[in-house]
Formats: C-alpha cells, sequence, structure tokens
C-alpha cells in the first residue's frame, strides 16, 4: 500500500513511525514532515490546504490511503474534496468529511448534538455580535469561573477561563464585538465551569464500528503544578490511574455508544478517530470537547502503547471492514515529555541546532517542530520533540523520558520536571 500522510507535528511523527512497521506498506509520503519523518518515510514539500496539488501528487505517485494529521484540512473539506473527484473518489481517506468534523470546528454544533443525544456536558448558551445584551445576562446568571469558548478553530488559544465577572464580560464584548479570534469568535459558548480531571479518550470508527484506543492525559499548562499559559500540551501519560475499568465503561455508555449511534442517527458518514475531551467530575464523565482527529501530544503514548498493525485498522475504515480487524495493546506505561523552545508559547526563535538526538536509546524521541539544515536538524516551532518511554509503571517510564532528555541540547530549551505529578 502507498500511503499519503498529511501534517508536520509530534502526532504525525508517531503515525508515521507506527504505519512504517506495517507488512502491508510500499512507500509511505509525509507532508509535509520534519527532520523526524524523514527516517521512516519520504517528506513531500505540499500545502496542507493546497487540496489541487495533493491532488497531483496522489495521482501522480500512485497513492493508495491518504492519512489527515491535523483538523484544519478535515474541518475544510479535504475528504469532501476527494469523495466529489472522479479520479480520487476510489482513494480513502482516513478522517472525517466536512458535516462531521464540525464536531471539532464549531463548539455550538457539537453542543447542540450532545443535547440531542443526553451526552453528559456542562450547561451551555452561545451567542453573536447581535446577542451581546444577552451573553452579558447569561454571564450575571452564573457563579465565576466563567468559561467563554470561540465557536471556530482558534489553534488551541480560543478558550478563556475568567474569575472575574466584569473582566468576563470585557473579554466577551472583545470575542464578538472586536474579532479577538477572528472568524472563530464570531459566535461565542458561554459554559458552566466543571471542576474535576481530565483525561482523554480515543476511537477510531469506519462510520459502523469502533475500537477503542488507549486513554491518555496530556498536560495543557507551560508552568509546573499546571500553572502558567496553556500550550498545546508538555507531556502526557498513558494508561491514566484514576481512570479504572468502572469510569471507562461509563465513558463507552454514556458517551462513546451514543457519539456513535447519533451521528449514524443523523445521516452523518464519521470515518476516522474521534477524540473525546472528558472531564472527571465526582466519578461522572462529562464531555468538555470533539476533536476529530488524535490529540498532540496524547497520540505520542497512545500509539506506542498499539501492538496492532495501524496500517490494518486504516484499510478497515477505508473498505469499512473496521469490526473485523483486531486491536491489541502493550500493557506497559507509557510517558511522554515535551522540550520546547525558550518563550513558548508566547515568542520563541526558531532554527536552533539540536544535539544528543543520536545518543538515546531507552527513549523513542518524536519530533513535533524540527527541520533539517543538511546532516544537522534545527529546532523549527514552539514545541520541539517528545521524549517517549515505556516502563512497567508511570514512574519507570517517566524516569527514562527525563534521563533521555537531560542528553539532549539546544539553545533556550524548555521543557516541565513534573509531567505526571498527579498521578505518581
Amino acid at each position: 500500500m502507498r500511503v499519503l500522510l498529511l501534517g508536520s507535528g509530534g502526532r504525525e511523527h508517531a503515525l508515521a513511525w507506527k504505519m512504517a512497521q506495517s507488512s502491508i506498506l510500499e512507500e509511505l509520503f509525509i507532508a509535509p514532515g520534519n527532520a523526524g519523518t524523514k527516517a521512516v518515510g519520504k517528506n513531500v514539500d505540499l500545502s496542507l490546504s493546497d487540496f489541487k496539488g495533493i491532488k497531483k501528487f496522489v495521482i501522480e505517485n500512485t497513492i493508495n490511503m491518504v492519512v489527515v494529521g491535523p483538523e484544519d484540512p478535515l474541518v475544510n473539506g479535504i475528504v469532501d474534496f476527494f469523495e466529489g473527484d472522479e479520479e480520487l473518489s476510489k482513494v480513502p481517506v482516513i478522517g472525517p468529511n466536512k458535516e462531521a468534523a464540525q464536531l471539532e470546528g464549531s463548539k455550538d454544533f457539537a453542543k447542540e448534538f450532545m443535547k440531542r443525544h443526553n451526552i453528559p456536558t456542562a450547561k451551555y448558551g452561545t451567542f453573536t455580535k447581535d446577542t451581546l445584551d444577552a451573553g452579558y445576562a447569561f454571564l450575571e446568571k452564573m457563579n465565576a469561573p466563567y468559561v467563554l469558548k470561540a465557536d471556530g478553530l482558534a489553534a488551541g488559544k480560543g478558550v478563556l477561563i475568567i474569575d472575574n465577572l466584569q473582566e468576563a464580560k470585557k473579554e466577551l464584548k472583545s470575542m464578538l464585538a472586536d474579532a479577538k479570534f477572528g472568524d472563530a469568535s464570531s459566535r461565542v459558548v458561554i459554559e458552566q465551569f466543571l471542576d474535576g480531571v481530565e483525561l482523554s479518550c480515543f476511537v477510531i470508527t469506519d462510520g459502523d464500528a469502533y475500537k477503542k484506543l488507549p486513554e491518555a492525559k496530556d498536560y495543557k499548562r507551560i508552568g509546573e503544578g499546571d500553572l502558567g499559559l496553556n500550550t498545546g500540551g508538555m507531556g502526557a501519560i498513558s494508561p491514566v490511574p484514576f481512570a479504572n475499568p468502572t469510569f471507562l465503561d461509563k465513558i463507552e455508555n454514556q458517551v462513546i455508544i451514543p457519539t456513535i449511534k447519533g451521528l449514524k442517527k443523523e445521516g452523518i458518514v464519521y470515518k476516522g478517530f474521534i477524540f473525546f475531551g472528558i472531564i472527571n467530575v465526582k466519578n461522572e464523565p462529562y464531555v468538555i470537547e470533539y476533536n476529530c482527529r488524535m490529540g498532540d501530544p496524547e497520540t505520542e503514548v497512545v500509539i506506542p502503547r498499539l501492538k496492532s498493525d495501524l496500517l490494518d485498522l486504516f484499510e478497515g475504515v477505508g473498505t469499512q471492514t473496521l469490526s473485523e480487524r483486531d486491536i491489541v495493546f502493550d500493557e506497559r506505561s507509557v510517558a511522554a515529555v515535551m522540550m520546547v523552545s525558550g518563550g513558548y508559547p508566547e515568542k520563541y526563535a526558531k532554527g536552533k541546532q539540536i544535539y544528543g538526538l543520536n545518543g538515546i536509546t531507552d527513549s523513542l524521541i518524536f519530533h513535533a517542530g524540527t527541520a533539517s539544515d543538511g546532516p544537522a536538524v534545527i529546532t523549527n516551532g514552539g514545541r520541539v520533540l517528545a521524549a517517549t518511554s515505556y516502563g512497567k509503571d508511570l514512574k519507570t517510564a517517566l524516569k527514562k523520558s527525563y534521563e533521555s532528555i537531560d542528553k539532549i541540547e539546544f539553545d533556550n530549551a524548555n521543557y516541565r520536571k513534573d509531567i505526571g505529578f498527579d498521578a505518581l
């Protein structure tokens, strides 16, 4: 099988690493990829928004399957583009179509969907600049802290949690009237704050059957103790110690099954990964968000725990025979720690040479924001790489990841020293 994987982050490097092990893979291309994906496939200089350029590449290279890593191409309709094109319609794309991707692309769509199918989630209201006064009134009826979410995609920055009512009103106006997040905040969902512990759950589905993947927990804040600014994720662990079999059963019965059935009932064809952002409130699961792809850095701990052939599962999605495929997991703990550029998630420099990568033997190194400069590997993003390790328990896995990070250097590197702190 000849496969094109779209994306350039740690998630894509982990997916590429796993697909490269498949017995049914003939050749793997990654567009645009990074310095790490070069070791497991062939990087291709394609823009993820250039659907015509992707089409040309698929035809010229007789690609049999396209796997979409990030959300943007999905929300922008790459699946619909393939399905509507005579030359491409037989090439399966692993990822949901534009309508199904609204689960991530529109917070309001997701909340309304959950309401229709009795899926537990926080109370909410949706407002536009024309209903700003109603938004203020809604805030006045709620207790602090106040949760404001831009309806559309805002690169992970569209969620604000505010303790002060006046400040919340000011931010609501800034999002709606002053387009703080551009089009993404032309609608804003105001949500009840839920107090609990979060985790991420994942399934892969062909629209009928689904297979559960291991759960994970990521650490979003830049600072130790989960303080400071939000990031794309500073590390992740799997399995999640507080997610016992009883709690995971509740997630499956109250969230996963109603979601799969609800999509089917509404005639929404969903093929690919569904990510459920879950919060555990007094041992009851509530959905914070859906994503229409795998999480990052969760992929860097979930995919290493998958013993089955990932490409075989993808083939099951493409041919709607997922129910016939086996899925088996590694029982060991896996921990990933992210190394980031100094200054991230605010301003940071790129182009710093990375040293020590060849000396790593106890961890997998998944590249997130890297590029090649001749034989050298240089930084090319805020989140640079993840050191992922297996262990008989979480403590052992984390120890290995930190020992590996100690051997890697680049100018002004930063990482959290307390990943997994709440689970140990």
